[in-house]
């Protein structure tokens, strides 16, 4: 009984830490939850999101201002970790990626990796954010930083899906910021 009664105690407290501890996963909105593009492409398979993707080089003083002030802030946090997958990519990687069923290399002639000089279409700007959709299709670059007013009126366009009906210039007249 007294065996019965430690394996039930057991289960119970093991139960209860796993159940806080994916709580805790899910409501950390201490920081954004980056994601490498391997894990982004597993978890686009599981539950299908928007995507934003942060293209820096480590010599960029401006993506190193973006990283410290933007992507501290709370309301940043929260609403990339709410509605977007978010990942980092160095835009001078020298390995070879596989993204989306088609292969990227460092290119030496851009001095950056195919993949973000695809995303970036060319323009070779950092930091660059990119929006895409949850099917990895049309990403829109914005390039350069962007501080958290700019950020939330550009990811609200995109995350909440007003693109689909609000042309640019109509939406950047009516947008009201309310994120410190």
């Amino acid at each position: 009984m007294k065996r019965l009664l430690l394996l039930a105690i057991l289960f119970i407290s093991a139960t209860g830490v796993t159940m806080a501890g994916d709580k805790d996963k899910k409501e950390d909105n201490s920081e954004i939850h980056w994601l490498t593009l391997d894990e982004l492409q597993v978890k686009m398979k599981e539950q299908p999101r928007k995507v934003y993707i942060d293209i820096y080089t480590d010599w960029c003083g401006w993506c190193k201002v973006m990283e410290k002030k933007t992507f501290t802030n709370p309301s940043v946090i929260k609403y990339f970790n709410n509605n977007f997958y978010a990942v980092r990519l160095n835009a001078e990687r020298k390995d070879t990626i596989m993204f989306a069923g088609k292969m990227y290399y460092y290119d030496a002639n851009a001095k950056a990796n195919t993949l973000a000089v695809e995303l970036m279409r060319g323009s070779m700007s950092f930091p660059t954010s990119i929006f895409m959709q949850e099917d990895f299709q049309n990403p829109q670059p914005v390039p350069g930083y962007l501080e958290v007013g700019n950020i939330e009126k550009i990811s609200k366009y995109f995350g909440d899906n007003t693109f689909k009906h609000v042309s640019w210039p109509e939406y950047d007249k009516s947008f009201k910021a309310t994120w410190q």
